[in-house]
């Protein structure tokens, strides 16, 4: 790597390599994602839902106050990944529930 002091980091997104300023800036500008109380929420976090939720695909309802353990951020600052011992792939809206 000729001239330049800055690191490169491998970006899974892009497939490229680039400096990690450019990907430290562009992690710094996504929004922050909030629940529906307006709690920052973070990889890993608990969750509770707010409300009775029917989960399309599975043919079963997730109760208010299920508790919803190591949440992923994604994209989209209104939806959270999740993992629920009956259901793999699951996605939850922001608005549905509450930092533990």
């Amino acid at each position: 790597m000729a001239g330049g002091d800055d690191d490169y980091v491998y970006d899974e997104a892009t497939g490229e390599w680039r400096p990690a300023s450019e990907l430290a800036a562009a992690a710094a500008a996504k929004p922050e994602v909030r629940d529906a109380s307006g709690n920052i929420l973070a990889d890993g976090d608990a969750v509770t839902l707010i409300k009775d939720l029917k989960v399309k695909g599975a043919g079963q309802t997730l109760k208010q106050g299920t508790v919803i353990r190591s949440i992923r951020l994604t994209d989209n600052p209104e939806e959270i990944d999740c993992r629920h011992e009956s259901i793999k792939g699951l996605v939850l809206r922001t608005e549905f529930v509450r930092k533990r």
